[in-house]
């Protein structure tokens, strides 16, 4: 089981936003199990928070931007890639401004900042989507196309081809995310001279300068346009090197720009929400096409999650059979609705209950065509729920079950006699001073029966 990780302790950056020019503190701090990532605006009022999800995501033009409820927060994609990269799950980004800062133009200084943060791993399993058929988007418009196909690994292809002599035709490849700070996080950001001039007449990139993007110089400079880049970069003189790009700047590798665009990948798709397991090949990516497809692939997730049905060996031995229920829950018959434990961890459970048509219930609850009432289910889920905290003090015996608050309740299907139940239970935030929340799930004929979200405490009696 691979945990979630969060970083160990918070640490602040600052720097100027590429294309508002305007300064920036961010801060990154721990987050608890099943948190993402998540960034809050501290220069406003309520401080706001907007979660890394592509639906929020409103424009692609010169980088991604997300906005929610009227909040803004533009260029989040390197910070994402450097999350990822270092392997976490759950971080809180802190911004007193809507742009994250550019530093170099890449996410090495993002890396570095976590490293020296330090990373520590949570007691939650990590979600992961293991990709089992080829699931691709097309932008037919541009021709940029990105598909995900089965593998064993996360890794990630891109293929870069804008049809200039200066850049020509790059490929780039990361086969371990492990590889990510090693061969992709200090690939920095890029730019035609030909879009330079259109940005810098719309009033943008003012946070720009020769040290963070390199300019491909696709086009023969003008006196006027090398006078504005004078201006924009703050430098009395500025030249073409023979390998085409603007001088000041060394390139890295040979093919950073494709390194940049597959860094930009793995930032974009971390909006998706859920840790993906499958081989990207993304042909001449952008953002546009990379926050389409993560749209498409989180709707997807969220489907096969939805349906998604654990299955379990009904005839293996369980856990905990009916008498030993009796020991940890106070409930009796006929207010005792699970007859199994199948399985039990520090963050989940799994119930089992035969439903009969002995049930007492039944009597009275539609008998001429009966149906299990939903609220039942939901004691049931509670009860499941109910032993996983009871099994953090020493003696059960001792302590009661009290509902605090149900919330977003759904019955999907009729639970009728006959009908075999089973209950996951899994935490949404740890166990503290006896209080449990928790997502809770009921199964019944391969299908999703009822889910709510519950929260209780267990008090001495």
């Amino acid at each position: 089981m691979v945990k979630q990780k969060t970083i160990k302790t918070e640490i602040s950056l600052t720097g100027v936003g590429l294309h508002t020019g305007k300064e920036v503190k961010i801060t990154f701090k721990p987050a608890p199990i099943n948190n993402g990532f998540t960034f809050v605006r501290v220069d406003l009022e309520g401080q706001p928070i907007i979660e890394a999800d592509a639906n929020y995501v409103v424009n692609t033009q010169r980088g991604t931007n997300l906005e929610k409820l009227g909040v803004k927060i533009q260029t989040p994609e390197h910070v994402l890639a450097a999350l990822v990269g270092c392997d976490l799950d759950n971080v809180i980004i802190e911004l007193d401004a809507s742009e994250l800062p550019i530093m170099d133009g890449s996410s090495i200084f993002f890396v570095e900042a976590i490293e020296k943060a330090g990373v520590q791993e949570q007691e939650a399993k990590r979600i992961i989507y293991v990709v089992k058929e080829i699931i691709s988007f097309t932008d037919e418009e541009s021709g940029s196309e990105i598909l995900i196909m089965p593998s064993d690994e996360y890794q990630i292809t891109t293929m870069v081809d804008f049809g200039t002599k200066v850049l020509g035709t790059q490929n780039a490849n990361l086969k371990n995310i492990a590889d990510f700070k090693s061969e992709i996080a200090d690939s920095r950001t890029f730019s035609f001279l030909h879009e330079l001039e259109s940005l810098l007449d719309e009033g943008l990139i003012k946070g720009g300068d020769l040290n963070n993007a390199i300019v491909y110089v696709d086009k023969e400079i003008s006196e006027k346009t090398m006078n504005s880049l004078k201006v924009a970069f703050g430098k009395d003189e500025i030249s073409v090197k023979p390998n085409g790009i603007l001088d000041n700047l060394t390139l890295h590798y040979p093919n950073e720009a494709a390194r940049h665009k597959l860094l930009d990948v793995i930032g974009d798709l971390s909006l998706i929400g859920t840790r993906i397991q499958g081989k990207v090949i993304a042909n001449k990516p952008g953002h546009f096409v990379n926050t389409q497809f993560a749209k498409k692939m989180a709707k997807i997730i969220k489907i096969e999650q939805r349906n998604h049905v654990p299955i379990y060996d009904l005839n293996l031995e369980p856990l905990m059979d009916i008498h030993k229920i009796m020991s940890v829950l106070p409930h009796r018959p006929p207010f005792l609705f699970i007859d199994r434990i199948l399985e039990m961890s520090e963050s989940q459970i799994v119930g089992m209950k035969n439903v009969t048509m002995n049930e007492g219930f039944f009597i009275g609850h539609f008998p001429g065509a009966p149906v299990m009432p939903g609220v039942i289910i939901v004691e049931a889920m509670a009860q499941t729920g109910g032993i996983l905290v009871l099994s953090t003090v020493p003696d059960p015996e001792n302590y009661l079950t009290y509902f605090m608050k149900i919330d977003n309740v759904k019955f999907k299907h009729k639970v009728l006699p006959g009908d075999t139940l089973t209950f996951k239970c899994d935490l949404i935030t740890p166990i503290r001073r006896g209080i449990c929340h928790m997502q809770a799930n009921a199964y019944a004929n391969g299908k999703l029966v009822a889910e709510a979200e519950l929260m209780a405490q267990i008090a001495k009696k």
